[in-house]
């Protein structure tokens, strides 16, 4: 079992922690970092698969590939794997909004310049 104050793995019939002593009064303790229960991280995969669809292709697909990695990451009790995962799933989600948005911006104003200028030519 690990120890909930200081994360150092003791044998499962300890009383007590053998690093810093601490009481374990429930048998089954979570390891460190794991705040006592099952750790909740966004994946943000819905957010990876419509950036892909809507918006830009190659930064969704990254995406969704950082998505897909973070609760493989959690359930082998890599927490700070799943939440760097998470946090570049996110970055690459706000990138490609990013370029969609700028590349469907330029279009609109590609198409306004070119009926204004066919108007001005007639």
């Amino acid at each position: 079992m690990f120890c909930h104050v200081c994360g150092k793995e003791n044998p499962d019939n300890a009383r007590t922690c053998s690093s810093c002593g601490t009481g374990f009064g429930n048998q089954y303790q979570s390891p460190a970092g794991m705040g006592g229960g099952p750790q909740k991280v966004d994946n943000y995969l819905v957010y990876s698969i419509l950036v892909t669809l809507c918006c830009c292709l190659p930064c969704g697909i990254v995406a969704i590939v950082y998505s897909a990695q973070v609760n493989g990451l959690l359930a082998g009790g890599n927490v700070a794997g799943a939440q760097k995962a998470a946090a570049s799933a996110k970055m690459w989600c706000l990138i490609g909004l990013g370029v969609g948005l700028t590349i469907q911006v330029l279009y609109l104003a590609a198409v306004v310049l070119g009926g204004i200028a066919q108007q001005a030519g007639q």
